[in-house]
């Protein structure tokens, strides 16, 4: 969990924390929201005490799936937090602050959009899972209580591996970080790192290299789907997976160039510019009214 308080003279005041028990044990599958609660108020105010004037909004990136009114719906990785009101919940932890919450993906793909200087976007992390965003004018899509772009889940291979969403074939299930590994594995008979993967396609091993490019097939079939639909400028691939093996945007930019049809060339794909905080920048500037 990451915060960051922005002050109006314009410093910045940053902290971060585990869901975990006093002892340091991780508690990151179990989610007692009550403890959850406890926890994240405890550091709020730590990182709140002296500041020179009152919190006045707050903008919170969820991973989880809410529903129109705000509640809690799905949450994976904290099962006991389905059915939470978060609005009601982070409204008492923040008082008279104006409390908006958003999807972590559209979020990531806002804070791009807004780095770059692009008001149409696609955004691709790809890490343990794959999620992302789309922005049209200045705005992520589908837009305040029509739930989250989940790009991740798009269908790229019928016949593909089994997601854990239950469906088969979503390209979170064909190119996240653990779907390369494995498909690295079956190809060299052996279980595989990611530093290992890394330097073996850093040194051109056939293996590694080929497990990688099937995984940039499969997100370049998930953004020509996307591109064919909303027409972004720009496609931005990020995350900690791609952003510490830089040749998987390179095969996606490629492939997707490939994929253009006679005069509908499809936008340019670059490594997203945030990093691991690309959710933490969107949530600010929804705590500052962006987008509008």
């Amino acid at each position: 969990m990451a915060l960051r308080l922005e002050h109006d003279d314009l410093s910045i005041s940053e902290s971060s924390f585990r869901w975990a028990e006093p002892d340091g044990t991780d508690v990151m599958t179990s989610g007692d929201p009550t403890r959850d609660l406890d926890l994240l108020a405890h550091h709020v105010t730590e990182l709140c005490t002296g500041a020179p004037e009152r919190l006045t909004g707050v903008g919170v990136a969820m991973p989880a799936t809410l529903d129109a009114t705000g509640t809690v719906t799905a949450w994976p990785g904290r099962p006991g937090w389905a059915g939470v009101d978060l609005g009601r919940a982070l409204s008492a932890l923040f008082g008279d602050a104006e409390v908006r919450c958003a999807d972590d993906g559209d979020l990531a793909a806002l804070a791009e959009a807004h780095e770059a200087g692009c008001p149409d976007l696609l955004y691709l992390g790809v890490g343990t899972g794959i999620g992302g965003g789309i922005v049209l004018n200045g705005i992520p899509v589908p837009g305040v209580g029509r739930g989250s772009c989940e790009v991740g889940h798009l269908v790229v291979d019928r016949d593909g591996p089994l997601c854990d969403c239950g469906r088969r074939g979503c390209v979170q299930a064909a190119a996240s970080g653990p779907a390369t590994l494995r498909r690295a594995a079956r190809r060299r008979g052996e279980e595989v790192t990611f530093a290992a993967l890394r330097q073996a396609v850093a040194d051109g091993k056939p293996w590694a290299v080929a497990s990688l490019r099937e995984s940039g097939r499969a997100l370049a079939a998930a953004v020509t789907g996307v591109c064919e639909l909303v027409h972004p400028a720009l496609v931005l691939i990020g995350g900690g997976f791609a952003a510490a093996m830089p040749e998987l945007g390179a095969m996606v930019a490629e492939r997707t160039a490939a994929l253009g049809r006679p005069g509908h060339p499809l936008p340019p794909v670059r490594p997203a510019q945030l990093g691991g905080l690309s959710s933490l920048h969107g949530a600010v500037l929804l705590a500052r009214g962006l987008p509008d």
